[in-house]
């Protein structure tokens, strides 16, 4: 019996990982997610979206926090509030 609910809750945590994935907590990429991906950052809409792809599509990839306050609309607030879910690679 203990084998048959180590095997559940294995079967539970294989299916509940994309759902984690999504985690409001899990760390986005600027140089590579799409503009949806990049809405789940605070104060980023649609709009902010656009602009942080356009802004990386003319002038590279983003190498620093700083250089997202290049992006008309983000300022060093929305950076600070989103620096721990930032990566950059």
């Amino acid at each position: 019996m203990k084998h048959l609910s180590v095997i559940a809750f294995a079967i539970l945590l294989f299916f509940s990982l994309p759902v984690f994935a999504d985690a409001p907590d899990a760390r986005i990429n600027v140089n590579t997610a799409d503009a949806q991906t990049l809405t789940q950052l605070t104060g980023i809409g649609p709009s902010r979206a656009e602009a942080i792809i356009a802004h990386r599509e003319q002038h590279g990839p983003f190498r620093s926090l700083h250089e997202l306050t290049q992006v008309s609309g983000i300022g060093e607030r929305t950076v600070q509030e989103n620096r721990e879910r930032i990566a950059f690679e």
